[in-house]
């Protein structure tokens, strides 16, 4: 009877700290409202290429070389991805390369826009480009 107890005991006293626990947890973290989401808003900016038939795969390597350094030289570049598209349906209308940039404001964009960098790499890129899609969008709308 005594280990029945003893069983029971501990398992009370466990029980009781892991709830203590979570509710500490929980006390400390912020609920998730629409006020917290539109505080963390970022401006995406999305920039698709095309590629012309006759270009390289070493001219299309230098383009990506040259878009890949940029946030090392723009620093209002916050966040920086890009990639080969792989999509298996079909609808990528000729895009193939997708770079992915945040900016924490219109601000920011408005210096890497005209930033001579930026306007460097495209001076390489326009030569190769069939065409570019470029979209631009807030975080949280």
């Amino acid at each position: 009877m005594k280990k029945n107890q003893l069983i029971i005991v501990v398992s009370l006293f466990v029980f009781s700290c892991s709830t203590k626990a979570k509710d500490e947890i929980n006390k400390t973290e912020k609920p998730l409202t629409i006020e917290t989401v539109m505080n963390k808003r970022q401006l995406r900016h999305v920039v698709l290429f095309k590629f012309k038939d006759s270009i390289t795969a070493e001219a299309i390597h230098k383009a990506e070389k040259a878009f890949i350094t940029l946030p090392n030289k723009i620093s209002e570049i916050k966040d920086f991805e890009w990639g080969i598209n792989n999509s298996p349906e079909g609808l990528d209308k000729g895009f193939t390369h997708c770079f992915f940039l945040t900016f924490d404001s219109e601000e920011d964009r408005a210096i890497y826009l005209p930033h001579p960098d930026h306007k460097a790499f495209g001076e390489i890129l326009s030569p190769l480009l069939d065409d570019v899609l470029v979209i631009d969008y807030w975080t949280g709308n």
